[in-house]
Parts: structure tokens; sequence; C-alpha cells
């Protein structure tokens, strides 16, 4: 039986309590995304598996793409579950990077269902990383993962946006969703956050910034716009199907690319990413905020 009364993290012998995998069962790039559905279309694109597990909502899988060993993770929904993910896989890896391939809502009119948006940071609305940080701690994609992503959706000729995007602790209230039996406290919310320049709300990646952060990790997040907030609209059936197809083929081009650019041992990856990224035709990042 484990004792789960001491200071120290649970454990079930060598695997971690709630993801149930032990050192060696996750690959150093890791894509996350939050529904235990979606890890199965991304193991799709893989050349090989080594390793299926499910525990709770977090399915897991390894195996590898185009040379490169890699995992995927769901998270579930919520910074809660990203902070149990996060906090046991860094037991069990040396410096994983992080991507999130996940979906949210437009903020802005310009941002078309189907879309996709590169985080460049995410602001607070959870408490989750209150209990690391300071309030006013900034969470912030690290740039080597928001220019991979980027020259990702360039070269695979996807509809994307770069902007900041707000992480709520919930669907309803705390995205000002209206109800019809319990109260919203804040109803204007999402048009505050429209009028600030926030590009897209969703309820994961500011925990996933500011914990990578602070381990010193690389982390971001792509997400496809299933929702506009601006008209109401929805993604629905194979529209829907199609945007989470192209956000799971950026994600994964985009850690890659990174895992392209450390494989080159001795060089400079700062140096190397124009000419990179000029080889393939992708041009320069655009400025945040921007569109493509």
């Amino acid at each position: 039986m484990t004792d789960l009364s001491t200071a120290d993290a649970p454990r079930t012998g060598n695997r971690q309590y709630h993801i149930a995998l032990e050192r060696g069962d996750l690959a150093e790039y890791v894509l996350l995304v939050g529904d235990p559905g979606r890890v199965a279309k991304v193991a799709a694109h893989w050349d090989g598996i080594e390793l299926e597990r499910s525990n709770r909502e977090i399915t897991t899988a390894t195996g590898t793409y185009h040379g490169m060993r890699i995992s995927c993770m769901s998270t579930g929904m919520g910074t809660d579950n990203v902070e149990i993910v996060l906090a046991e896989v860094m037991e069990i890896t040396d410096a994983p990077t992080f991507i999130r391939v996940g979906s949210s809502g437009a903020l802005q009119p310009e941002i078309s269902i189907g879309d996709l948006i590169i985080s460049i940071g995410a602001v607070r609305l959870e408490n989750t990383t209150d209990y690391y940080v300071h309030p006013g701690y900034p969470a912030i994609a690290h740039r080597d993962v928001v220019w991979a992503l980027e020259a990702a959706c360039r070269d695979l000729g996807h509809r994307f946006h770069v902007g900041l995007t707000a992480t709520a602790s919930g669907f309803y209230a705390p995205q000002g969703r209206a109800m019809r039996t319990l109260p919203v406290r804040y109803p204007e919310l999402a048009e505050e956050l429209r009028r600030q320049g926030v590009a897209n709300l969703e309820m994961e990646s500011s925990a996933l910034f500011v914990l990578a952060g602070l381990a010193g990790l690389r982390s971001g997040t792509i997400c496809a716009a299933y929702a506009q907030r601006v008209d109401g609209t929805f993604l629905e059936g194979a529209e829907k199907e199609a945007a989470e197809a192209r956000c799971i083929e950026a994600g994964l081009s985009g850690i890659h690319l990174l895992w392209a650019i450390d494989a080159d041992e001795g060089a400079d990856p700062h140096a190397r990413w124009s000419g990179l990224i000029g080889r393939q035709g992708r041009g320069q990042p655009s400025q945040p905020g921007g569109i493509n």
C-alpha cells in the first residue's frame, strides 16, 4: 500500500501516481492535448508506437515520428489538471519540450472559426498558478516554440494568427457565458478581453507556460478556433474535424522542427532560424497579433 501522508510526491511503485508512467516511458518532446481521444489522432501520424497507457483522464502514447522519439498526453480540461500532469512528467524526464495542441474561442473579429492561433503568452484568469508565483507573474510561451509553430503553419499553408491567449478556470461563468440557472459575475468578460487585444480564450495555457518557465523548459500552444465569441458561431461536424487535423499537423511539424535543430550538435539554434526557415520557403515570423 502506498503511503500518501508523506510530504513527497505520491507514487505507485516506480510510476507517478496520476499519469501512471515511470522514467523511460516518455520522450523528451511531448505534445499535450485536452481530449484523451485526441491522443490516438496524433499518434495516427507516427511511424510507430512503443507505449500506450491510460489512467483516469490521462492517456499517453510514445512512439517515433520521422526519426524523433515523441510522446502525446491528454491532460483533461483545466489548469488544475495541467499542473498535475506537468509536475509528474518533470519527475521522470530530463528537459522536456511541451507543445499544447488544443481548441479555443476566438475573441477578435478577424479570426475565423477554423483558423489556428499561436500563443505568445497568456492572461492568467485562473488561480492554480497563484500557488507557484505572484499574481503579477507573466505566463509566457518560449520564443523557440512560437517560431517553430509559425514556421510550421507557413510551411503547411495553414491560416494562422499570433497573439495573446486568456486562460480561464472554467467554461461557463469563468468565460462570461450566460446561463439560464446560474448567475455570471462577469458577463462582459469576453468583450473586455477583445478590447484589450486578446486573441482567444481557453483553459490550460497559462499553467503550462508558468510551470514550464519556472523549470527552465520550453513550452508553447497552438489552438484551433472552434468558436467565434464575437458573432457566436461554432464549428461542427467535418469542419471541426478538419480544423483539429490542421492543428495536430502544425503541432507535429513544429515540435519536429525543434527536434531537428536540437539534434544539430554544436550549432547555435537561434542563429539557424533565419537560414532554416528561408530554405523551407516559410518567410519570416510575423509580428505578435498578426495574421497569415
